[in-house]
Order: structure tokens, then sequence, then C-alpha cells
């Protein structure tokens, strides 16, 4: 009996305050309502329209650098596999893997006697040529040789020196020199080799320079020039920027993914890069110092278009904005904004265009 009774009790008491809040909200209403129009004999004026509260933020002026980001690979200024150019057997090694070298010194000595002598008998072949010419030079100026035997000791010496000339090359490749300075890889010969002409001896890499090969979208192609600037970040060197210069971009736009083929040049004055590495760029395309900017997160796509919510006396006003370059969480608004407006930063999903609002957080101070 007890709680049938407490129950009846809950329901009346539900009952009452229902019946009565109705009454006190429409006697408050009617008492506000006559208190703001101050209208005589109690007219009553339309409700307040409740304002939705929404962190705010000011479009500021700041620098800003438009870039593409791609990703790519280093490449040596100067590549190359060091190979004979004739065949012989392998007497000396002059170099140490791994180290650098300078331009024109000698890394492989190819055994060189059988090329020496012949170079040998060339050599007194020419003289003997040089002789006779000289003797029928002497003998035809008293007529006692005809002008054919002098023109055939002429093509003797020249054929001559011609084959002295050309054993004189051949022993000058049993001495492999380097085309430039560079750092020496792994070689794949050993004294004694008899090696063939082609084969592999050692790869040189010229270090000092690298170059970066990226491709970059066809849409950028009219904004692209060479000197421009190139930011490179490695996972070798995290937290590391290396920087370098456009100089050389591809005239032809690939078909298949409709992108361009840059190159640029990364100075690597302490050799820290190496050919080969994988690479993040940034190209930059330009910069501008007064871009109006906004917090990326006032932004409101919609299908294909962008919108912000720019406050304006207290009343939420949904405008188009184009946007550029992206900064340290900022983005620029190429139109539809001006320095000093006020956009809602958090909260633009509560709230429709035309809606009143109230201006909360710290960029709200002074705004109100």
């Amino acid at each position: 009996m007890t709680q049938r009774r407490t129950k009846w009790v809950v329901l009346i008491a539900v009952l009452l305050v229902m019946a009565i809040v109705p009454f006190l909200m429409m006697s408050i209403r009617n008492g506000n309502g006559a208190h703001e129009t101050g209208a005589p004999g109690g007219q009553q004026g339309a409700p307040p329209a409740f304002a939705m509260p929404v962190e705010v933020a000011p479009v500021i002026l700041g620098p800003v650098t438009d870039s593409v980001s791609a990703v790519g690979n280093l490449e040596a200024n100067e590549s190359v596999m060091i190979r004979p150019e004739i065949l012989g057997r392998v007497i000396r090694v002059n170099f140490q893997e791994g180290q650098p070298i300078e331009k024109g010194k000698i890394l492989i000595e190819l055994e060189s006697g059988e090329l020496t002598a012949q170079l040998a008998q060339a050599e007194a072949s020419v003289e003997i040529a040089r002789l006779n010419y000289d003797r029928m030079k002497r003998l035809i100026a008293n007529d006692n040789v005809s002008k054919q035997e002098l023109d055939q000791t002429a093509t003797n010496l020249k054929s001559a020196e011609a084959n002295y000339t050309l054993f004189q090359e051949r022993l000058s490749k049993t001495k492999i020199r380097s085309p430039f300075s560079g750092y020496l890889g792994t070689r794949r010969v050993s004294p004694g080799d008899y090696v063939q002409p082609g084969r592999d001896i050692v790869n040189l890499e010229d270090l000092t320079t690298l170059k970066m090969n990226f491709m970059v979208p066809e849409m950028v192609f009219s904004r692209l020039a060479g000197g421009q600037q190139v930011e490179v970040r490695v996972d070798a060197f995290p937290g590391q920027l290396f920087r370098g210069t456009v100089y050389s971009i591809d005239p032809r736009v690939e078909e298949l993914s409709r992108t361009v083929r840059v190159r640029a040049n990364i100075p690597n004055p302490d050799v820290k890069l190496r050919p080969g590495m994988f690479a993040n760029v940034s190209l930059v395309l330009g910069h501008v110092d007064n871009a109006l900017l906004i917090p990326e997160e006032a932004v409101v796509p919609q299908q294909d278009k962008t919108f912000v919510f720019r406050v304006e006396d207290k009343t939420a006003r949904l405008t188009e904005v184009k946007l550029g370059a992206r900064e340290r969480g900022m983005v620029q608004a190429l139109n539809g904004v001006q320095a000093q407006d006020v956009v809602v930063r958090a909260g633009h999903q509560k709230i429709r265009d035309g809606m009143p609002v109230m201006a909360i957080g710290e960029d709200a101070k002074g705004r109100q």
C-alpha cells in the first residue's frame, strides 16, 4: 500500500508541474516583451532570437609560399662505369674502393710490353720512310726520279706515321685514367685478370652536386621556370633540409600521367646525399608577402566549392572563397574576404547563413 501511494503522489506532482510551467513561461515572456519594447498598455514584442556560440578568428595578412610537392630519386652529377677499350692482363690496381680520386689519375694498368715493342717498330718505320722521302726530293731536283716515285715515297711516309699514331694510341689505353674527379665504388677486377674490352672495372660517381628528377602536375607547367628553388628531404637525415635549383624542364608532357619532368641541382658539399636515395621535394612556385590568411579549419567545403562563415553584425554570412597556398595551419584566401574580417573557426557545423552567432574564445575579445 505504501509503495502504491508513493507512485500516485509522484504522478500527481508531475502533472501539476506540467500544468504550471506553461503559465510561468508565458508570464515571463510577456513581462520581458513589455520591458524591452516599452510599449504602452503592455503591448508585447517578438521574442529575441537565440545566438549560437561559435569560435572565431580574424583574417590576417602574412607571408605565404606557393609550392608543389613531389617525390623522386637522387642521381650523381656525373656517373660512369670504368671499362677497358682494349684487351689485356691487369698488372696493377692503383686505387682503393670507396675513396675519392682526382681527374686524370691512373686507375688500372694493363700489360703493355707487346704494344711498346710494336710502337718502337712503327717508330723505326717512320724514320725509314722519312729518309726515303728526303732522298727522293733531292733526286727529283736533278730529274733523276719521276714525280710518281716521289709521290709514292710521300704516301709511304704518311702511312708509317699513321701506323705509329695508332700504336701510340693503343699503348696509352693500357693506362686507364679517371675521366673526372669523384668517388670510386667497388672494383670488379684483380691484378692478373685478363680483361676483354667493355668489362666492368669500377664505377665512378661525382657527388659534389647531385641531380634530382621529379614529376609535377601538368596544371603548373606555365608557372615552371629555370632557377626556381627546391627543398629536398630524405629519410636518411630526418629533420634536415637540402636546397637546390631547377635547371631543366622537359618540354614534353607525359601523356599517361599528365605530368612534366623537372630536374634540379642539389649542392652536396658534405657528401651526405648519395645517388639512389629516395627524396621528398617541394618546388617553390612563388612567394607572397601580404597574403590574406585564414585558419584551415574555417574552410567549409561544399561539393566542388569552398566557403567560410564571415561574422558580420553578430550574424553568420556564408561566403564563397577561392583558396591558394597552405602554410603552417593557415590557408590563403584569394577572394571573398578582406583583412580584419572575422570568420568562424569552430562551430560552423551548427550554424547556417543568416543565423545569429555569439563569438567566444580568445579571438573574440574586443569583437563583441
